[in-house]
């Protein structure tokens, strides 16, 4: 019998990222309150949790205040691909920034931890290789993807002002380039665009001559250096990296997925988008020897996990 462990919220809950932490939540004996305002997700990802009586599922939008009572907050609403964040690039800022701030003060209010999942994007196009945490960054503060980078930013600013200021038990973490099944099959990343088109026999799409580097987390791995802060001692607040330190080409990934999935579709090459990093490669020294984390499914294995999923889900 799995014994109640506290109540813990979602926000984002319903997405990708959130999904799984909520199932992982729920195994692990935690009361789960997943709060999505569907912008960008689907409630397919968290069909099989609705019957679990220790399990709630709300729709809100975090940039209105929310009145709960919780244990921990795991704070991962915003939209986190350019396709979603760019349609709306106001309210993506005003999601980061705003949502913050009302989970900051629920968390002030009910005393409880609360972890932000802040992003590689915070680096920008990156000077400095592999990005260690104090690094500030290279972002383009006015171009079309700094609604979701500079909100990030003035996130982890909130979190820590808060923390200063009212003693706040604060997490923030770092995600690079995270994958697995449950990617919404069309969010413009890089492993979901490839798998896809290489399932619909569609060319796959590299930007540039595909030589910009990547390194791609398992959604497994990355649930559990999310857990492994979340109970990390109060001292250590971050930020923390939480990525795949394997650096691979564009190039490199579609040579993968056409050999995995047999596809003949070729590639199809097109210019770099705006301000698109050329490298991006965490240094994970800290989540190591801090949390005692480090990623261990490699990318051969998990593209494997990711395009079975998407060959039962896409038509």
């Amino acid at each position: 019998m799995t014994i109640a462990r506290g109540r813990v919220l979602v926000t984002g809950g319903v997405g990708f990222i959130g999904s799984h932490l909520c199932e992982r939540l729920l195994n692990d004996g935690f009361h789960v309150l997943c709060v999505d305002n569907y912008y960008s997700s689907t409630k397919d990802n968290i069909a099989h949790l609705l019957d679990n009586p220790r399990f709630e599922a709300i729709r809100h939008d975090v940039t209105f205040p929310l009145y709960v009572e919780v244990d921990e907050i795991y704070h991962l609403a915003c939209p986190a691909s350019p396709i979603h964040y760019q349609r709306d690039p106001v309210q993506t800022t005003k999601t980061a920034v705003h949502g913050s701030i009302n989970m900051l003060g629920l968390a002030k209010r009910t005393g409880a931890k609360i972890l932000l999942t802040s992003t590689s994007e915070v680096y920008g196009d990156p000077l400095v290789h592999p990005q260690s945490e104090d690094y500030w960054g290279n972002v383009n503060p006015i171009g079309p993807r700094a609604c979701y980078d500079e909100g990030k930013r003035a996130a982890e600013t909130l979190f820590f002002d808060y923390h200063r200021q009212h003693g706040l038990q604060i997490k923030v973490v770092r995600l690079f380039n995270t994958y697995g099944p449950r990617m919404h099959p069309h969010d413009g990343r890089v492993v979901s665009n490839f798998v896809v088109s290489a399932l619909k026999e569609l060319p796959l799409t590299v930007y540039g001559q595909g030589q910009q580097t990547r390194s791609f987390c398992y959604i497994d791995d990355l649930i559990e250096g999310l857990l492994k802060m979340m109970g990390s001692q109060p001292e250590v607040t971050g930020p923390i990296n939480l990525g795949n330190p394997g650096e691979f080409t564009i190039s490199d990934l579609a040579d993968l997925v056409i050999e995995q999935t047999g596809t003949s579709a070729g590639i199809e090459y097109l210019p770099l988008p705006q301000d698109d990093p050329v490298r991006r490669q965490p240094d994970i020294t800290r989540a190591m020897s801090t949390l005692g984390w480090q990623p261990s499914v490699p990318l051969a294995e998990g593209l494997a996990r990711t395009i079975e999923y998407f060959r039962q889900t896409i038509s």
